[in-house]
This record gives C-alpha cells, sequence and structure tokens, in this order.
C-alpha cells in the first residue's frame, strides 16, 4: 500500500462544509462527508482524530457556555450533555465514512 500523506485540518474543514450542505441527507450525508475527509486525511488514524477533535471540542463549548448561561455546573453539564447526544446522531455515519475513505 502506498503511504498518502493528508492533513488532519483539511480533514476537518472539508467534513464541516460538507456536513453543511449535505445536512438535508440524513445518514448519505454524514457518510459522504466523512468518505471525503477520510481521503484527505489520509491514513485511518488521521482520519478518527478528524472526526473526534471536532466533536471534543464541542462537547467542552456546549459545556462552558451553559454552566456560564446557566450559573450552575451541574445543570449546564445536563444542557451539554443533551447537545452532545444531538451531535452523536451525526457522529457515527461520519466516523464510518472516514474511515472508509482513508482505507481506499
Amino acid at each position: 500500500m502506498a503511504d498518502r500523506s493528508g492533513s488532519i485540518g483539511s480533514a476537518i474543514v472539508w467534513m464541516f462544509i460538507l456536513s453543511i450542505l449535505l445536512f438535508w441527507l440524513p445518514i448519505a450525508g454524514p457518510l459522504i462527508a466523512g468518505f471525503v475527509g477520510g481521503r484527505k486525511a489520509g491514513s485511518v488514524g488521521n482520519a478518527v482524530l478528524a472526526v473526534l477533535l471536532p466533536g471534543i471540542v464541542l462537547g467542552i463549548i456546549l459545556f462552558f457556555f451553559a454552566s456560564v448561561l446557566l450559573g450552575l455546573p451541574l445543570l449546564g453539564f445536563l444542557a451539554g450533555a443533551g447537545g452532545f447526544v444531538l451531535a452523536s446522531a451525526h457522529f457515527f455515519p461520519l466516523m464510518i465514512g472516514a474511515i472508509f475513505g482513508a482505507l481506499l
């Protein structure tokens, strides 16, 4: 197998843009975005990192802003967890597409 060089940053950007453009395709949209991002990432490890890194950052941001707005860390945690559950519906097809894109 040829070793392809890739960029995690470009993979994240491609996945983000395609996810926004293909939001109207419930499962196929994240699969396509993940596939293209996985191709841009170059390897399976980079593709998985490109999917996980924005999700972790989004979870931290949701928790922080919900805690600040509500003034109570426990309620902020619950509000952030709700956002995480909604984001997970997008995460799994994106991850599958990224792995297949990196493998091909």
